[in-house]
């Protein structure tokens, strides 16, 4: 079955949240019940959380529904609210642009190192800020392109 393009990130982000409760859930059966600790469970619930959030906050960026105040922007006419919404869309593009940019300088720095239980490289726990930044910057530029052609 193929997924319609929009619902890949929904999709993405719940099989993220079932693998953490699946993987929580396994780490919890063989705490109590079976006496055995497993050394992987409680790093990969970590790293899947990681993922999670960063995809979390672009699905926020597509749907808008990050938290804004817009006591100033409402008391502007049409055109003061998209000189301003526009304004605010650049500044937060540049610091979007920025946060990738140093993910990504993080995650390559740490791509030699691997993880204490799973041995993974480093990089794909921190990759996830490179990838949410990238969505999160398409996402404003969409949402900003699809008001300004309104």
């Amino acid at each position: 079955m193929i997924l319609p393009q929009k619902k890949y990130l929904e999709t993405i982000l719940c099989i993220l949240l079932v693998a953490i409760v699946g993987v929580s859930f396994i780490q919890v059966l063989f705490r109590y019940l079976l006496h055995l600790s497993l050394a992987w469970s409680e790093e990969m619930a970590r790293y899947l959380f990681l993922w999670l959030a960063c995809l979390t906050s672009a699905y926020a960026f597509k749907t808008k529904s990050h938290f804004a105040l817009r006591f100033l922007i409402n008391k502007l006419g049409p055109r003061g609210q998209r000189i301003l919404g526009s304004l605010v869309m650049g500044l937060v593009a540049i610091f979007l642009l920025l946060f990738t940019w140093k993910a990504v300088e993080y995650t390559v720095y740490v791509a030699n190192q691997t993880s204490p239980s799973m041995q993974i490289s480093m990089a794909v726990p921190y990759s996830s800020a490179v990838v949410g930044g990238i969505l999160m910057l398409y996402y404003l530029l969409k949402n900003w392109w699809a008001e300004r052609n309104k």
